[in-house]
């Protein structure tokens, strides 16, 4: 009996291993902002279901991306006027190393947010890094630097007026990373030169070799889009529709459907910011799309509707559907697909929507409370919508259900009432291994049982 217990104990953890799911990315193992982890908690706080809490050496809204038992993350040392990628290890929160990517300059362009906004991503080979100042680098898992390149030099400056904040992605064997900006360049309060002058700074996508760092192939993403319009922070997310890798990307007061493979454009919705009647202004775009159940949807900027596309259009396309003005909206986070449904949380107004996917009925909208915004994104998982504020306050709603129930608020923060300054939490949380990592102002912390 004892042989027997002995082998179902080790099979059990065997298992417990095998089924613990990465969080790869920004938007987490399938780009949607979700995970099937279950057993995870609602009600936690700073001395209450914390497995580990790890210093952190700055703030940044990168989130924790996970493989195994390595957590990547990134973080500007101002101090040291440096933008570093590190290694945490996942059982024990130690860190594992840490590596200058770029040095000597600020670190901070304006007052909201830093140059480390843009989240790791990882294959599992490799973890690769992006700082708002166009410097790239992939690191092996000991930390050795594979490549490193400043895109500065190829592509020129990034020409966003705010901080760029898109995070690369890896899917189909290539690493990507998205600039839609402004076609100019230009000076930023009079002493950040945005854009290279003399190089093309039409908006793009570029797909890279993820093993030598070399481009494979630059998509030029053209729109009607005027001045900051052009402007976005969003990232690429991906998608399997009908057999075929879809790559979607929001900005340009559009959003657009390709070929993952080649880039290639097979649709875009018609411009959500038509002329006349007071409506055509410049606005930047920070949410990036979600897809499911066969549906894209987009979240325009400034309490603008959201719209949806069907993953199979094809051409300049009208939306299927869009919410009502100043109804379901967001403009900062990016929604959630989880069970059949979209997640939107409106960080101005702290309140969550649950929405159909085919016809944008909502099925429940609630207030989340609360003194702060939200501009993190929401997380989802064991039928839990996990959102985080600016002061480090998690709340948590019910998923998976038809009508609206908020089940805890749990304050992780550090005790500062930050507002909307680069010192706000706008971190996503991540998950893995039937745990929460929170990154707050200077805290990662594992929160599970």
């Amino acid at each position: 009996m004892k042989i027997i217990s002995a082998l179902l104990l080790a099979s059990l953890s065997i298992q417990s291993v095998v089924l613990a799911e990465n969080w790869p990315n920004w938007r987490g193992p399938s780009q949607d902002g979700s995970s099937g982890e279950t057993g995870l908690l609602a009600k936690f706080s700073t001395s209450e279901g914390v497995k580990w809490a790890a210093d952190l050496p700055g703030i940044a809204a990168s989130v924790p991306v996970i493989w195994g038992d390595n957590i990547f993350i990134t973080a500007p040392i101002a101090a040291e006027k440096k933008l570093v990628g590190l290694c945490y290890d996942k059982k024990t929160g130690a860190e594992k190393w840490r590596v200058t990517i770029s040095e000597g300059a600020e670190v901070q362009w304006d007052d909201k947010s830093n140059l480390a906004s843009p989240s790791a991503a990882t294959d599992g080979d490799r973890v690769y890094f992006l700082f708002a100042n166009a410097v790239a680098a992939a690191c092996d898992f000991s930390g050795k630097i594979v490549w490193k390149r400043d895109f500065k030099e190829t592509h020129g400056a990034f020409a966003t007026q705010w901080t760029y904040g898109s995070s690369p992605t890896i899917d189909s064997g290539k690493l990507y990373i998205q600039v839609l900006q402004r076609n100019e360049a230009f000076t930023f309060q009079g002493k950040f030169e945005k854009g290279t002058p003399g190089k093309d700074l039409s908006s793009y996508i570029l797909a890279i070799d993820p093993a030598t760092g070399k481009d494979l192939w630059k998509h030029i993403r053209p729109t009607l889009a005027n001045t900051e319009s052009l402007e976005a922070f969003s990232s690429p997310v991906f998608t399997t529709y009908k057999g075929q890798r879809l790559m979607l990307i929001s900005g340009g007061d559009t959003l657009t459907i390709h070929d993952a493979v080649t880039g290639k454009e097979f649709s875009r919705v018609a411009t959500w910011n038509p002329p006349g009647d007071g409506y055509n202004k410049f606005f930047r775009l920070v949410p990036s799309p979600v897809a499911g159940d066969g549906i894209a949807i987009v979240c325009a900027p400034k309490n603008s509707p959201v719209f949806a596309i069907p993953l199979d259009a094809k051409g300049e396309t009208q939306p299927l559907w869009q919410t009502e003005p100043k109804g379901v909206t967001s403009d900062v986070p990016t929604p959630a697909f989880y069970k059949g449904k979209f997640y939107v949380l409106d960080g101005g107004k702290k309140a969550l929507h649950c929405v159909e996917p085919k016809t944008g009925k909502v099925v429940w909208s609630g207030e989340l409370g609360g003194k702060t915004k939200f501009e993190s994104s929401p997380t989802v998982a064991d039928d839990k919508v996990y959102c985080i504020n600016f002061w480090g306050e998690v709340y948590v709603a019910k998923a998976n259900t038809d009508k609206f129930e908020l089940l805890s608020v749990n304050e992780m923060g550090n005790g500062s009432k930050p507002n909307g300054n680069a010192d706000s939490v706008r971190a996503s949380i991540s998950v893995s291994d039937s745990s929460l990592f929170i990154r707050t102002q200077d805290k990662l912390y594992r929160v599970g049982k």
